[in-house]
This record gives structure tokens, sequence and C-alpha cells, in this order.
């Protein structure tokens, strides 16, 4: 067991699966030398060389469409993605022929591509640097959506979507990159499209990824200190979603608020709030609820705290099922 800031575990995932397998290859924008721009691949090309960690030209298309091309000839290149709302220039590529070359060909090819996304907001920064645009992904069939919240979880999710043959897009809660937390290295892995109760409780589920599990958990704390009973699941994957965790938090609880740091319109929460409203329907005991950011482009830097879902919106949400 070590402790390490959740950036650092992906480096240290990323070093495992680079040492586990000689196909594995990293590349994207600035990541060799200079170690990428939150620094998670720093030092991995001086150890492994520029044939295995490399710079890219600044084109995220190219990124996506060579990385396509690497993987038909056998290789497993993990993409970085400098900012998440750098992603949609290659938006194409991944919805078009990425998600869908395997299906396209019968099962005969794989995709093992990882796309590495550092996304959400609470680092002071403007539209294209703070954004969640993991629903447009988790809709697309043909690939995988995961988050980590933790840095145990990047150091095993890390190495997990390296090792899958299907396209996995890994996005990184860039506001936790700094925190630390325990590590266990020498444990298996958690499955990687599980869901984990991370804090039960017998009133109130709240559910939610990434960053937000973080935000979940301090409500909870002040939930409780209020004499109620909290329980909080971090969802882990996107697509494909592990409900029966939140199926079962629900039928204890008869109540379920989801949290997230995307637009509520047409997003994950939308969806977990219907499929828990038709497998659970008869457990509940008021409406599902959601907590997200507005419907509207990420505000200025200076109004990303108001923007953003924090704990005070989670315990109205929660004050609000507690009145049904």
């Amino acid at each position: 067991m070590t402790e390490l800031a959740l950036g650092r575990a992906l480096n240290a995932g990323l070093r495992k699966a680079l040492e586990d397998d000689d196909r594995v290859l990293l590349m994207g924008e600035d990541i060799g030398p200079l170690g990428g721009v939150f620094r998670v691949t720093e030092g991995l090309q001086a150890d492994f060389g520029t044939n295995r960690v490399f710079d890219t030209p600044l084109g995220e298309s190219g990124i996506v469409g060579t990385a396509i091309g690497l993987a038909m000839r056998g290789y497993r290149p993990v993409c970085e993605i400098q900012f998440d709302g750098f992603i949609f220039p290659a938006f194409d590529q991944i919805t078009t022929q990425l998600a869908k070359l395997t299906n396209r060909h019968e099962g005969q090819i794989t995709m093992p591509v990882v796309i590495r996304v550092p996304y959400g907001g609470h680092i002071g920064a403007v539209e294209h640097h703070q954004e969640s645009p993991e629903a447009y992904f988790a809709h697309t069939p043909g690939l995988r959506v995961v988050s980590p919240s933790t840095p145990n979880d990047a150091y095993w999710m890390i190495q997990e979507a390296c090792r899958s043959n299907d396209p996995v897009m890994f996005f990184e809660p860039k506001s936790r990159y700094w925190n630390k937390g325990p590590v266990d290295l020498a444990a298996s892995a958690t499955p990687l499209h599980a869901s984990r109760v991370v804090r039960t409780g017998t009133e109130v589920t709240l559910v939610g990824h990434g960053a937000m599990v973080h935000v979940l958990l301090q409500a909870a704390e002040l939930a409780a200190a209020e004499g109620t009973s909290v329980e909080v699941i971090d969802l882990r994957s996107l697509s494909p979603i592990d409900y029966q965790p939140i199926v079962a938090s629900v039928q204890k609880t008869g109540r379920l608020v989801v949290a997230s740091e995307a637009p509520g319109f047409v997003s994950v929460s939308s969806e977990i709030a219907a499929t828990v409203t038709e497998k659970a329907f008869y457990s509940l005991e008021a409406p599902v609820l959601r907590v997200t950011a507005f419907d509207t482009p990420f505000p200025p830097a200076k109004l990303e705290t108001v923007y953003l879902p924090d704990a005070d919106r989670i315990l109205e949400a929660v004050d609000r099922t507690l009145a049904y």
C-alpha cells in the first residue's frame, strides 16, 4: 500500500501497462519530454523511448485516426486528449470509425484503443477546458466509457482499459489529479465496469462519478451531522452501467439523487433516473432527483462554483426527496 496523487497513480498504471505489454504505445500532444499538460506521462518517454511514448501533431482527428491504424496492425495505443473540449475534432473518428469497426468486420478485428480525456471543472479555466462531454460517448454503441474517482481506481482501471480489446473512453477528473489517496499495488483489480458503494446509509441513495463522488461524500458527512443517513455509490463506469448496487440501494432507501458536473438534459444522469424508475418503481418513496450543471455553455471561470453542483445543492435535493 502506498500514498499517491491521482495523477501519479495514472502514471504508475501506465508504466505498468507499458512494462507488461510491448504493444502498448502512448501518444498525444506534448506527452513526451513535457509529460503532458498535467504531467501524467512524466518520465515515461525517458524510460520507454520515443517509439513507445511519442508526441503527435496538434490534431485530435489525426491522433485518433493514427491510433485506429495502429490498432489494426496489432498495437494497443493509448491516446491523450489534452483537454475535454478539444476532443470534438476527433468526434467523427471516434463515433463513426473507432466505435464501429469491430462490428463492421463481424468481430474479425479488434480496436484496443484507449482515449484518455482530462475532464470536468474546478481548475479555474474557461470553455473547452472544463467541460464534461461523457454522455456523447456513453450514447455511442461500441465504446466503453469509464471514470475513476480515487487514486487506487485510477491505477487499476487504466491497466484494465489497456488490456481491453474494445475501445475505452477513459475520463479523468482533472480537478482530482493532485488529491492523494491509498493505492494497493498488490491487490487484484475491481472489474472495470462495476459500480461500488463507497459509503453505506439507509435513508437516501446518492450516485455520481469522477470528481462528483468527492462532493457526494462531503454532502453525506454534512447530512450525517444533521441526523440523515445517506448511501453513496461511485458509478466508475458510464457505459455499461452496473445497476445492481444502485437498484439494491434504492430498494433499501426508497430515494435516489443523481449528481453530475455535466448538463442535465439528455445526460448520464437522465439515463440513470429513467432506468432506476423502471427497475425499482415500487421501491421509490419519491421521484428520482437530478443535480447537475446548468444547460448552458460553460461560463467564465469566476462563475464555475455557481455552475457546478456543490455539497449545498446536493443537500437541498436530499431535503426535497425526504419531504415527499
